[in-house]
């Protein structure tokens, strides 16, 4: 599924058809869209003064351009690496990081990064200081939540005609 931003024609296109009442959903049908794709395109972009295409789609340049620039760079990942070479847990080294006033990553990337080399061939894995084996799951998934000896409900009971007291 490729994803592709929205233009500024379709913002136009959006503009318009608010104006004449139509609902997110009919929208999203006219341009081609995921109803939650317009509905994010409002949520971000409508203020007091409703919404605007041109201010959205200037709003949506600033937000591409702010991401571009906060990637992370090779210097960063050099820097990783060498404090899980220390045997630094992710956590210490992303709090290092932004305290020191680095490019921080955080954790979850950290360990992202460390998967990624191990799939690699790489050993950065080895330095994380937990290594925990996967768990193996002794039941399959289609049989979770299941009760043993289950009887349906529409299955007739056998009536009890004695009761000891």
């Amino acid at each position: 599924m490729n994803y592709k931003q929205l233009t500024e024609v379709e913002r136009c296109q959006i503009q318009s058809s608010l104006k004449a009442g139509y609902t997110k959903q009919k929208i999203a049908e006219e341009l081609g869209r995921h109803p939650s794709t317009i509905g994010r395109e409002l949520n971000r972009n409508t203020e007091l003064r409703g919404y605007r295409p041109q201010q959205a789609q200037r709003l949506a340049r600033e937000r591409q351009q702010h991401h571009k620039n906060i990637q992370n760079t090779e210097l960063t990942w050099m820097n990783v690496e060498t404090l899980l070479k220390r045997e630094w847990s992710p956590e210490q080294i992303s709090g290092l990081l932004s305290r020191a006033g680095l490019q921080s990553v955080s954790p979850e990337w950290i360990y992202h990064y460390i998967l990624l080399d191990k799939k690699d061939g790489g050993y950065l894995y080895s330095y994380l200081r937990c290594q925990k084996k996967r768990k193996k799951r002794y039941c399959s998934p289609n049989s979770r939540g299941q009760l043993k000896n289950r009887v349906s409900i529409g299955k007739p009971r056998p009536l009890l005609t004695s009761v000891n007291m």
